[in-house]
């Protein structure tokens, strides 16, 4: 892989974000959108920002869109972006471990989830395998939406489970009233011994230029779970082998199989170090604005070990006594430009020329012990831009143009992966009619993709066409709507070619390179209704797949390793979504509310192929909370079903019952926006797995949990 100097990368993006960018943000929507509790500062506002179509009003072919900022984000806040998430409605998470956890939407995960920085994918290896972290910067970011539905086809027929976008400060919107504003956040939880901290600082050094700078730090060591740290089925497992081993006269082996199915207390090596540091300056007027940014994401963390997946390195025996492996930890470090503009086009058909790209340079280093195992590194760019219509009647839209490029490679003994170049380049367009109670909305996207592994002399290309039509009604407050789209996905670089050991995920993957381009028919019916006093949202979505690509566990041993291969087969997917909050009672100036969430996924492989794995069941949530312009107090009890749908060789994963309990207090009410935040999580310490994690049998999820969160802006 070449590695070009700082002073040409600059200049190239520079000269393609011109030519090739894309949206940043979107403007408001009160029903498309669903925040449980926000608290606004006096520069940066809550407003219901939906970056998915920055030129519709309403978002109305969105069956849902939720989102969370303010206090709520900082007292959800965690290392890992998926972990913050899971409240929300057809949430889930990978939860691989503490330092990697990507967000699950509706079942899905990997390629089939966009995850954006604001507006655009974050330019990392996270979608590659479930052990690479996310880099988002979980202290410093402003807000976090879910998009779910159809309509998110405008990012690319990959998100056909949905995106995740999260809104940084970096690239500032507005310029404040003041000569400082500060934004800062700081925190403890006990079960992790986890310290965090992060802080941004905007200025204006002119009426129209502003500078920002941020950066964050955290400390967290191994986590502590609730009860054992192996599975039922697992511990099982390491019994018997010590049975086995005591019989044959292996004490010592015995004796240390015996020791991990009783192991309690904390996972060992889960431990998390990370740090970012950013900056970005923006010039804004009344024509437009134009900015950019620099950003740092550095974090170390540790991969608990998968019992008995053991194997040789680059084919060689183990010699007798030797002793188990080093604990494997990774360390990567992303450098990240950004670049966002928009000018204003007056009144024609045009309203505005919207640009966003972005350029990464990513490493990520898998050691055993202290000894560099197999390195990752990836050059990407990103970039959109878009064309947004003036309302002419009811009639409005945006038609646009995006480009994306990464160049890869992995490099060690347990290169999993081939290096390789992928290239994709996407035309699209969405247009909506709105008239008296009746919305209509039509979206097209066409999609090229060139995947090269040069070094086995592989290439593939894929052409897929995208496209989704929506319509909706409102009756007084309430909205009903069904979507219908097809969407195409060309096969990932890791599908396609992976054939090899990795160390991280401690199986042997083999991807297939005569993988075709996955399809599907997508529909909803939704109902929404919104009052002050009243909400909820309802969906009922269906997905039916044609040549459906999966990873699924074979039953073979390759290199002492399970084998996890790629197939791809028809498959069908169905689940509905539920959130509502009713007000109970007003004190004076105090509120009670209780409110709910439940989601449910199904997904089988067709012709007798049985469940789609790591798929998560029926999940329960409900919450009452009493509010007020000082203090909010809040409880909540969380269930989630058994799953015992599962693929072969896959686990069942036992159901569990979370309690959860905060308090807010802010000691100058509302509009000084200091805030001070006490939560108890899991407080029964019961000990919870979630079934779409691959390292559920040996990774549960945190125990007690008690945090103190401080959050100010001035």
């Amino acid at each position: 892989m070449k590695t070009a100097p700082l002073l040409t990368i600059s200049a190239s993006l520079s000269a393609l974000s011109l030519a090739l960018a894309a949206p940043a943000y979107a403007q408001q929507s009160k029903t498309a959108s669903t925040e449980t509790k926000t608290q606004s500062d006096d520069f940066h506002g809550t407003e219901d920002i939906v970056v998915t179509a920055p030129y519709v009003e309403r978002l109305d072919i969105l069956s849902g869109t939720s989102a969370i900022s303010g206090e709520v984000l900082a007292e959800k806040t965690r290392a890992q972006l998926g972990d913050i998430l899971t409240s929300l409605p057809g949430v889930s998470a990978t939860s691989f471990s503490p330092g990697a956890s990507r967000p699950v939407l509706r079942g899905y995960q990997g390629n089939r989830v966009a995850v954006l920085t604001d507006g655009i994918g974050n330019i990392d290896a996270s979608n590659t395998s479930a052990d690479h972290a996310v880099t988002i910067d979980t202290l410093t970011v402003d807000r976090i939406e879910v998009l779910r539905g159809p309509a998110v086809l405008l990012f690319g027929g990959q998100a056909v489970g949905g995106a995740v976008n999260a809104l940084d400060k970096r690239i500032p919107r507005s310029i404040p009233d003041e000569d400082m504003h500060i934004d800062a956040l700081a925190g403890y939880g006990s079960a992790a011994r986890d310290w965090s901290g992060g802080a941004s600082i905007d200025m204006p050094i002119t009426e129209r230029v502003i500078v920002h700078l941020d950066g964050s730090y955290r400390d967290s060591d191994d986590v502590r779970t609730g009860g054992y740290v192996l599975s039922p089925n697992l511990r099982s497992e390491m019994r018997n082998l010590a049975a086995e081993e005591a019989s044959e006269g292996h004490l010592e082996e015995a004796d240390e199989a015996h020791e991990l199915a009783e192991q309690r207390g904390r996972i060992p090596n889960s431990a998390v170090k990370s740090w970012t540091a950013g900056g970005g300056i923006a010039f804004i007027d009344d024509k437009g604005n134009l900015g950019v940014s620099y950003s740092i994401y550095d974090t170390q963390y540790g991969i608990p070990a998968r019992p008995g997946a053991s194997h040789a390195h680059a084919g060689e025996e183990h010699a007798e006594g030797e002793e188990g492996e080093a604990p494997v930890t990774i360390g990567l470090r992303q450098y990240r430009f950004d670049f966002r503009g928009e000018v204003n086009l007056g009144d024609g058909f045009f309203e505005k020329l919207r640009l966003r790209s972005g350029y990464a340079d990513y490493t990520h280093t898998e050691f055993e012990g202290d000894e560099i195992g197999t390195v990752f590194n990836s050059q990407g760019i990103e970039a959109r831009a878009e064309l947004v219509q003036n309302d002419r009647n009811g009639w409005r839209g945006a038609s646009g143009v995006q480009y994306q490029t990464r160049d890869f490679e992995a490099i060690g003994a347990e290169a999993f992966v081939p290096p390789n170049i992928s290239r994709q380049f996407g035309l699209f367009t969405l247009q909506e009619y709105t008239k008296g109670n009746l919305d209509a909305e039509v979206a097209i996207r066409f999609d090229k993709a060139e995947l090269r592994a040069d070094t086995l002399g592989l290439s593939r290309t894929f052409d897929d066409i995208s496209a989704a039509f929506g319509l909706g009604y409102h009756i007084g407050d309430l909205k009903i709507g069904a979507n219908i789209s097809r969407t195409g996905r060309a096969p990932a670089v890791e599908e396609l070619f992976s054939n090899g050991p990795h160390i991280a995920t401690q199986a042997y993957e083999i991807g297939d390179p005569n993988l075709k381009s996955e399809r599907a028919w997508n529909g909803e019916l939704y109902a929404r209704y919104d009052t002050p006093e009243t909400a909820f949202s309802a969906t009922l979505y269906t997905n039916r797949f044609d040549n459906f690509i999966y990873e699924a566990e074979t039953g073979d041993i390759e290199d002492d390793l399970p084998v996890f291969q790629y197939f791809q087969n028809d498959a069908k997917v169905w689940g509905l979504e539920f959130q509502a909050s009713q007000r109970l009672a007003s004190f004076g100036s105090s509120n009670l509310s209780v409110d709910g969430v439940a989601d449910y996924t199904r997904a089988k492989i067709s012709s007798g192929g049985g469940n789609v794995p790591r798929i998560p069941p029926l999940r329960l949530l409900g919450g009452i909370e009493l509010t007020n312009a000082r203090i909010d107090v809040r409880g909540e009890v969380e269930f989630s079903d058994d799953q015992t749908k599962t693929a072969a060789f896959e686990t069942p994963t036992d159901g569990f019952t979370l309690v959860n309990a905060s308090a807010t207090w802010r000691p100058f009410g509302r509009d000084r926006n200091i805030a001070l935040i006490a939560s108890a999580n899991n407080i029964f310490d019961v000990t919870a797995r979630r079934a779409a994690s691959f390292t559920k049998d040996f990774v549960p999820l945190a125990g007690r949990d008690f945090r103190v969160t401080a959050r100010v802006s001035f």
